[in-house]
């Protein structure tokens, strides 16, 4: 068990011996009550990536045709 300050001085530390498998979670504690658990991700969770366009073609297409005098008259409001 690490109390908060403890964790926050030696965070990289904490986390480096969860990467390298030294220790398989830390018990985080405030006021000598644990409160949160430092675990390592399972190789599934660190395998999440986030890519742009993911959810192309989950949506229908709208088809909008511009219509130059609302977008005039947007303009208008916009610059008043």
């Amino acid at each position: 068990m690490v109390n908060m300050h403890e964790a926050k001085t030696h965070l990289s530390k904490l986390v480096e011996q969860i990467e390298s498998g030294e220790v398989t979670e830390v018990i985080l504690a405030r006021n000598g009550r644990p409160v949160a658990r430092l675990v390592p991700l399972d190789d599934k969770a660190a395998k999440v990536s986030r890519r742009i366009g993911i959810a192309k073609g989950m949506f229908p297409d709208c088809d909008f045709a511009p219509d130059p005098e609302l977008d005039r008259l947007i303009a208008e409001d916009f610059y008043k």
